[in-house]
């Protein structure tokens, strides 16, 4: 039986941000039947998301983990660094741990699957609202609370140690560029490239170029193609 709302009472701000229309309108359609939420706007991609955000704030972003423009791991820095009050949900098809264990030390507050049903959506809100993290139950259930803080607070990403022209080099390589193409594409030396790219390594501890692609292809850095 549905809860009615008090007049009085502020319903709970949801903006919807995936490049896939039918899974934001399954969410709306979902959300729209609880008089306690309320779905404030819909975006298709990363740049979209920021833009939008310029102008209202939800209280929870159910974000899309393979955002195109703008990587889900990247827009969740960016929208915690920004806006620091809003709640973020993932929502995702990834159960690699690696994931999830990126997505909550850039800030991300829980950790939704797209195979999930309605109501644990509805679960992982309610929890979010709370002040409390989610974790998806197809992932394991050793992620109590203390860990995902523990993780946040102690550990880093070597992805956000990274500069902008060392992420935009980054999307390069695992596109596939040689040194000398990329170079031609940001208008730098072949040499500064390399030196970039030595830096890539280094940050993430890899030995070699193909090693660094399939662990930033892996752990959702970058999407390929995007």
């Amino acid at each position: 039986m549905e809860r009615k709302v008090d007049s009085s009472e502020k319903q709970y701000t949801i903006l919807l941000a995936d490049d896939h229309t039918l899974i934001r309108l399954g969410i709306r359609n979902l959300i729209s039947n609880n008089p306690a939420l309320k779905v404030i706007g819909e975006v298709g991609d990363g740049e979209a998301l920021l833009e939008f955000l310029q102008t209202r704030q939800p209280d929870l972003l159910i974000l899309d983990i393979s955002m195109p423009k703008l990587t889900g791991i990247e827009a969740v820095s960016r929208v915690k660094k920004l806006y620091p009050g809003i709640k973020i949900l993932m929502l995702t098809m990834h159960k690699n741990k690696q994931y999830f264990y990126h997505a909550m030390s850039a800030g991300a507050d829980g950790y939704l699957m797209k195979e999930d049903s309605d109501d644990e959506l509805l679960l992982a809100i309610r929890r979010i609202q709370d002040g409390k993290n989610y974790l998806s139950p197809f992932l394991s259930q050793d992620f109590a609370d203390d860990v995902i803080s523990a993780y946040r607070n102690n550990r880093s990403s070597p992805f956000e140690t990274l500069t902008n022209r060392e992420r935009e080099v980054l999307k390069l390589v695992v596109d596939g560029h040689t040194s000398k193409v990329i170079a031609k594409m940001l208008f730098l030396s072949p040499r500064t490239v390399d030196h970039h790219r030595a830096n890539l390594l280094r940050k993430f501890d890899m030995k070699s170029s193909v090693d660094l692609v399939n662990f930033a292809v892996r752990n959702g850095f970058v999407i390929p193609g995007n």
